[in-house]
Formats: C-alpha cells, structure tokens, sequence
C-alpha cells in the first residue's frame, strides 16, 4: 500500500487512541520495517488491533488465515482462541517462515499457530475443519476463488475478513484504468455485494477491510 487514504494526522490520532501493541508484536513490526522488503504488507498496529478485537469477540476455535507474510495478523488472530484452539496460516514463500515462526514462538503461540507452506488453493481443500474466523489477505486476483473455496468450511454465523479491499483507492477507476490487482478487487467486492448468504460492512481502515458473516447456505 503506497497511498494514504486516510489523513495521516487522522490515522496518526486513531493510532494514539488504540491500545498499544504488545511488546512482541512491537518488534516485530519494527523488525519487519527495518528488514524485509515490501514491509507496508504488514497489518501493522491500528489493523492488527482491530483483528485481535474480532478474534476476542468471536471466540474461535478454529482460524485459517490465506497470506502470513511475517506473522503479524497471525498473532493478533490467535489473541481471542479458546482453549485448545488452532489457527492454520498459509503463505506460498518460504524465505520468511523462519522469521514468522520465530515470533510466533517468542509470542507464545507456537502450540496455537499452524504454519503451512504452499499454494492456498491446494493447502484449503485438505484442511478437514470447521473455522469460525477466515483472514483473507494473500494474491489479490485469487480473492475470489479463496472466498469460494472456504465458504463451505466457514460454520453458520462465523466470520470472513479480507484486506485491501480499497486497493489504494483504484476500486474507483474504470475497469480499463484498473491494474490487474485493482481490478480483481473491485469484481470481488461486488461478487460480495451480490451474495444473500453473508451480512457485510466495507470498513474504511487502512486500505480497506471486508467484514462479512455468513448467514445462509
């Protein structure tokens, strides 16, 4: 994300007047920032505070989340679990698992965290679960099929979020202005627009944040 779409002061305040990251997730954000490329892919405080409240709110037993990157959202998502829950995280690159896992063991949450390796599309069919929470936030032009292939794995009132639903703000140009990116967004949004089976709120934090609830089969 290279565009601010909220004010900066705006998201500096918001920012201020959240709870503050854990210590662990504080470096990590850090760490992630002063080390790894493309650090802006990371949920980051404000976000990964609104994702931790979700996981609290509902409770899950089980999570899967599509797109790890560096573990950050993963450890938010973890925050609310139950007693003997687990959350499945895939990410297709290998480079960073080392760096991930080792937060997520520093975090506590190694026993919790599942970290799977590989191509969500084939990883999602073998998970034999039933998830109360799904974290969308991996290829953009797979949005889409991810959202369709977990729907029947998402329990009856159970929650889907998606990231980056505003992708910078280009979800407003043309079809023909729009990147490929942009443009599998924008079909995405309005293939959630048009579903009956999911209640949904299009959250205007960070780069955009789909909240939906599945509500029919």
């Amino acid at each position: 994300m290279s565009k601010q779409l909220i004010d900066a002061a705006i998201e500096a305040y918001a920012t201020d007047h959240t709870s503050p990251e854990s210590p662990v997730l504080a470096r990590l954000n850090h760490e992630t920032n002063r080390k790894v490329m493309q650090p802006v892919m990371l949920s980051g405080h404000l976000q990964g505070a609104v994702l931790q409240l979700f996981s609290h709110l509902v409770k899950p037993s089980r999570v899967l989340e599509i797109g790890t990157f560096t573990g950050y959202s993963a450890i938010c998502l973890a925050q609310g679990l139950v007693e003997g829950g687990k959350l499945y995280t895939i990410d297709i690159e290998e480079e960073l698992l080392d760096f991930s896992s080792g937060y997520i063991r520093e975090a506590g949450l190694e026993g919790k965290i599942i970290q799977l390796t590989g191509d969500a599309t084939e990883i999602i069919p073998k998970l034999d679960e039933s998830f109360d929470l799904v974290f969308i936030d991996a290829d953009k032009t797979n949005y889409s099929r991810y959202f369709d292939m977990v729907f029947s794995k998402v329990r009856m009132g159970g929650i889907i979020l998606a990231d980056n639903v505003l992708y910078e703000g280009d979800v407003l140009l043309t079809p023909d202005e729009q990147s490929k990116n942009a443009r599998a967004i924008a079909e995405f949004n309005e293939k959630v627009n048009q579903d009956a089976r999911i209640e949904h709120v299009l959250l205007t934090i960070r780069d955009g944040l789909m909240v939906m609830r599945k509500v029919g089969e």
